[in-house]
């Protein structure tokens, strides 16, 4: 038996209650619940991989080479080299949030 405390509103509290009323299995609802977040984070990881690509071809260099040169203070502060810092970080994240869950 798993005891969850959840901090939510009182009207999320009442919707989830009735949800989990019409629900034959505790089981394969959780389970459901954490399917639909491993997918988000992978359609997530699949865009973000999409936006570095863009800036590994303009620039010629891979998102990794890029961001420990960044790390290191190598490259300007050019609103480019901020957001792909950004995706890249994001992408991380995500990543290490996906390893969790799977």
């Amino acid at each position: 038996m798993f005891n969850l405390q959840l901090h939510i509103s009182p009207q999320t509290e009442q919707r989830l209650k009735a949800v989990l009323a019409h629900t034959q299995d505790a089981e394969t609802f959780a389970k459901n619940i954490i399917d639909y977040q491993i997918g988000e984070l992978q359609k997530g990881i699949v865009n973000i991989h999409l936006e570095l690509k863009q800036f590994e071809d303009k620039y010629q260099q891979s998102s990794e080479e890029f961001y420990q040169q960044y790390i290191q203070g190598q490259t300007d502060d050019s609103e480019d080299a901020m957001l792909w810092a950004g995706l890249y970080e994001m992408l991380r994240d995500n990543e290490d949030k996906l390893r969790e869950l799977v």
